[in-house]
């Protein structure tokens, strides 16, 4: 059984030889500046054994064992988009442990897995990568002067009501870009705004920026019109455009307007149309 030192016992004694002196608990308090709930519980121990002492206490029990802990992180691993109340049901299922969202939280933490959200990223299938790395490699020794006539356009659309993100995933630090801790993502529901620019070495075009949706007329009208068919005249003939993929971008109208009025062009970095 734990008990005072010797001159922590001085604090506990002057305490009940107030409290026997006629003392009240709320005058001892305000003259040591201990709080009168603390007085109370020795004065209460005191009279029940006449014991000063403190009460041996080992603390909270431990309530998960090694093996629990082991089976919440494989877990929590296999399946990182598995949230505390998920992976408490499954270790409730598996052991009949019960444990609280908080000690889960504390296990995870403990070997360093910890909830945050994933990172976003395009999609790209396994013939986009190879496409990329054949275009790559075919113009790997382009000289700056070959590239000074290539115009580079790109669009971003920035939603108003994007993922709300309260999506969470278990990963320790310093792994955010590893590929278990993405999500493959492009497209956003809800009212946004779409920006599009061009770039070409030494260059660019003036960013153009809609809330409206993006159609093939309006593509045709106002960027290759209006800002593409600039740079073409300006350059001549060693002018290259590089357009975007997007199927907003390959009605027949566009087509059109790029043979007759853009040519050459390459299509989403991989085609190269004359």
């Amino acid at each position: 059984m734990g008990v005072f030192t010797a001159s922590e016992l001085f604090t506990p004694v002057k305490i009940i030889g107030r409290l026997e002196c006629g003392r009240t608990q709320l005058e001892v308090s305000e003259e040591l500046g201990i709080a009168q709930s603390v007085i109370s519980r020795l004065w209460q121990r005191f009279q029940d054994d006449g014991s000063v002492s403190r009460c041996y206490s080992t603390g909270r029990p431990r309530v998960t064992t090694p093996n629990a802990d082991r089976y919440l992180a494989v877990t929590a691993k296999r399946n990182r988009r598995s949230t505390a109340s998920d992976l408490s049901r499954q270790l409730s299922s598996a052991t009949d442990t019960t444990v609280s969202r908080q000690t889960v939280y504390r296990r995870l933490g403990h070997i360093g897995l910890y909830a945050r959200r994933p990172v976003r990223c395009v999609p790209l299938t396994a013939t986009h990568c190879r496409l990329r790395l054949a275009w790559s490699r075919e113009h790997a020794l382009w000289t700056p002067q070959q590239w000074s006539c290539v115009m580079f356009s790109d669009e971003s659309r920035f939603s108003l009501q994007s993922d709300s993100r309260r999506t969470f995933i278990w990963r320790a630090p310093g792994t955010r870009y590893h590929q278990e801790n993405t999500i493959e993502r492009h497209r956003y529901g809800g009212a946004g705004w779409l920006v599009w620019g061009g770039s070409i070495l030494g260059s660019r075009t003036d960013l153009h920026v809609q809330s409206v949706t993006m159609t093939g007329h309006i593509y045709r009208d106002v960027i290759l019109e209006q800002h593409v068919r600039l740079f073409r005249g300006a350059m001549g003939a060693a002018f290259l455009f590089m357009d975007d993929n997007a199927r907003l971008h390959r009605p027949n109208i566009v087509d059109e307007c790029l043979q007759s009025e853009i040519s050459p062009v390459w299509i989403g970095q991989h085609t190269h149309r004359t």
